[in-house]
């Protein structure tokens, strides 16, 4: 998959991101990376599975599709693994989910082609063409410290989809575990100790493997990366993402764009 979105560089797509307790959706302005109306958003089911799921996708589809055309294609972001359009795990959302071709399922609900990825490599392709990583060559790491931490690599403007570096094991512990910012909530850590004593440790091990030249920080966090960030020492230049919240939406319907050219 590409990044850089040579194929799409105009018109409007359509993203919808599907999330452990929402999903969201909006119409792309595919010059810019701004939504063009107001974001939908809807709870997600309970349970998620992936009927109940798939009908929310429809009403958004329904709502939003109309800003883009008919036939329009759909991208849409699922919270883990998807290869060639089948899910492989699924830890925040009903575990029916592993094996279903998350593709073919909404295009039958929907009636659009769609293109289904990785929430944070969708995040990762948004960032890299209208966000915090625009326009660097080398390579990206994306990640999103959240109930989890989720990871995405761009290299040379191109995504290698379904990373999981955020549960690299580190010092005997699943990464995430301690360096989340879940975690940090959950033992009541400050900024300071959070940032010198785990993400420290997390980005020192992931740079001895990876080298990035760019590391990009998102997650509902980003948006305090100041009482943070500037206390982790990385040889990259670390930064916070800029598209927060909307990423995986844009970063979707991009993809979808560039997969179904019109």
């Amino acid at each position: 998959m590409a990044s850089d979105g040579a194929a799409a560089a105009h018109g409007v797509g359509l993203g919808i991101d599907i999330g452990g307790s929402g999903i969201k959706g909006a119409p792309v302005d595919l010059g810019t990376g701004a939504f063009t109306t107001d974001r939908v958003k809807i709870h997600t089911p309970h349970p998620s599975t992936p009927k109940a799921v798939a009908q929310v996708v429809a009403g958004i589809a329904e709502r939003i599709g109309a800003h883009a055309g008919e036939g329009a294609p759909i991208g849409v972001t699922f919270p883990g693994v998807v290869r060639g359009g089948v899910v492989g795990t699924a830890a925040n959302v009903d575990g029916s989910w592993v094996g279903t071709d998350v593709e073919k399922l909404c295009e039958a609900v929907t009636g659009r082609p769609v293109a289904a990825v990785n929430d944070a490599d969708a995040a990762a392709v948004a960032e890299h063409r209208y966000g915090a990583a625009r326009g660097v060559r080398g390579v990206v790491l994306l990640t999103t410290l959240g109930t989890g931490i989720g990871t995405a690599l761009i290299t040379d403007g191109h995504l290698v989809p379904n990373t999981e570096f955020g549960h690299l094991e580190i010092d005997g512990h699943d990464a995430e575990t301690r360096a989340s910012s879940a975690a940090k909530e959950r033992e009541g850590l400050s900024y300071e100790e959070w940032a010198t004593e785990r993400l420290q440790r997390y980005y020192d091990e992931v740079e001895k493997l990876l080298s990035p030249d760019l590391i990009v920080v998102g997650g509902g966090v980003s948006r305090k990366a100041d009482k943070f960030l500037p206390r982790v020492r990385t040889r990259a230049e670390i930064v916070p993402a800029r598209l927060r919240n909307s990423a995986g939406i844009v970063g979707a319907a991009l993809l979808a764009a560039e997969r179904f050219p019109r």
